[in-house]
């Protein structure tokens, strides 16, 4: 049976060779085990009797051989990130130098950590929240700048601030109410229910914001989808080519040339775009194709962002009937830009007076039209802009609160539905008993995310066993 008293070690640099290699232990005996296997380049410099935060030279040896010259730094409780005694070794990179320190500490009483066991000791440990320890994950895995900026917005406390806030606000009412029923026979009144009203209709809103962020911040997280659609040989396959800058797809004059759909994922000013070539759209007898363009309906359906590639040489009818198909299949969160492509073939003249948004009754307010050369790799910085112009940026550079975490977003969305319950129940009278449970529930889903409810091993489990080995 693991123990949360065991010492525990891994390495914690990324795996393979490197110049530098960290091996990482966590637990009351981490120092002591350390000295066992350390040799202090000045003698009878001994690592219990050094200060915290302080870095040794010296070297690893296994009985008469010595293994490696190494760094040791030394972090001592409460004062490290899980709140234990942490020595970090500083080794080479080289893999067989790693694994025979590794084997060393754990001959001489350490235990192989688990996935995210560091990380998971810091959050029973108090140094952090549920909601920050993921943010630990996220940031590790951050693809993108923007990414980045979100999950070290929410490590250093900036949605679990918002929690508490909602939390110590609810806890007051729910008090107040609760006082009320104890004292139900005097018929006492100690929660005013105009600033109750008040208070969950803020709340509400703010719940309500939250919820709405997860579209943009599981975008951030996971790569804006954009969806390349439009009729074949239109050029969809050579603008992905040209914004990856590499043939990733098979360019041809012959039609239905792409049957499959193809992805990748570029940064665009520290925004991950994933970037899905899709089949043409065509009536067309060929079985395997029209697969494809079944599945290109569905990406629309999925996508945040549709390209509709459409040949400046088309006529206004083909034209008028792709925009009106696509737009068709569109809710309202999702952003059209129409691209216009093979103006190398046209003059701007033309181009200039026929493709306007006054030209396409089909198109709304927030809809763009970009016109472009794909092969020459004309205007291709303006749909990028317009592309960028789809990303809510003012909150991500204002730090606001941005959901990520899917576990986050459902706890919220039933949050929600809570205090909408107390919303609705204060607005026809209901008693407070039946007020008091559904705020006792709001707190309950709002102390998931941050983990105040959260009891089990089986769940922090299933939280952390993603984690990399080592953090």
């Amino acid at each position: 049976m693991l123990s949360e008293k065991d010492t525990i070690c891994a390495i914690s640099t990324a795996q393979g060779m490197g110049a530098i290699a960290v091996i990482r232990l966590s637990g009351d005996e981490s120092i002591s085990i350390c000295e066992k296997i350390f040799r202090p380049a000045k003698p009878g410099k001994l690592l219990a009797t050094q200060k915290a935060n302080t870095i040794h030279f010296g070297s690893i040896y296994d009985g008469e051989k010595d293994i490696d010259e190494v760094l040791i730094s030394i972090f001592k409780a409460p004062h490290s990130f899980t709140g234990e005694e942490i020595v970090e070794i500083a080794c080479h990179g080289a893999p067989y130098i790693q694994q025979q320190v590794l084997q060393l500490l754990t001959k001489k009483g350490a235990r192989l950590a688990t996935a995210g066991e560091f990380t998971q000791r810091a959050f029973l440990n108090g140094k952090m929240d549920l909601s920050q320890a993921e943010a630990v994950a996220d940031l590790i895995a951050s693809r993108s700048e923007a990414a980045r900026r979100v999950a070290l917005q929410q490590m250093r406390g900036g949605f679990s601030n918002e929690l508490v806030n909602l939390r110590m606000q609810l806890l007051n009412f729910i008090s107040l109410i609760e006082l009320e029923l104890d004292f139900s026979e005097e018929d006492v009144e100690f929660a005013n229910r105009t600033e109750l009203t008040k208070l969950v209709d803020e709340i509400e809103t703010l719940l309500q914001k939250l919820v709405n962020s997860f579209s943009l911040g599981n975008a951030i997280k996971n790569g804006i989808p954009v969806a390349i659609v439009g009729h074949t040989n239109a050029g969809k396959s050579t603008l992905l080519n040209t914004l990856l800058q590499e043939e990733r797809a098979i360019v041809s004059d012959i039609h239905g040339t792409t049957r499959d759909v193809i992805e990748d994922t570029i940064n665009i000013e520290g925004i991950g775009f994933r970037f899905i070539d899709t089949a043409g759209i065509r009536a067309t007898k060929d079985e395997i194709e029209n697969l494809g363009i079944e599945r290109t309906y569905d990406k629309i359906s999925k996508a945040t962002i549709v390209l509709l590639m459409l040949d400046v040489n088309d006529p206004d009818d083909k034209i008028h009937d792709a925009i009106s198909d696509v737009k068709k299949r569109l809710d309202e969160h999702q952003q059209l830009i129409v691209v216009i492509n093979k103006t190398d073939l046209s003059d701007e003249p033309i181009i200039a007076e026929r493709f306007t948004k006054s030209s396409f009754r089909e198109l709304s307010g927030t809809d763009a039209i970009v016109p472009i050369s794909a092969k020459k790799q004309r205007n291709i910085e303006a749909l990028t802009d317009a592309l960028l112009k789809t990303v809510n940026l003012s909150a991500i550079d204002n730090d606001e609160v941005i959901v990520t975490n899917v576990r986050h977003y459902e706890a919220l969305q039933k949050s929600h539905e809570a205090i909408t319950r107390v919303a609705n129940g204060l607005h026809t009278g209901i008693s407070g008993d039946f007020l008091a449970q559904d705020i006792r529930e709001a707190l309950i889903f709002l102390g998931e995310i941050t983990g105040g409810e959260i009891q089990t091993d089986e769940v922090l489990g299933n939280i952390f066993k993603n984690f990399c080995i080592g953090k």
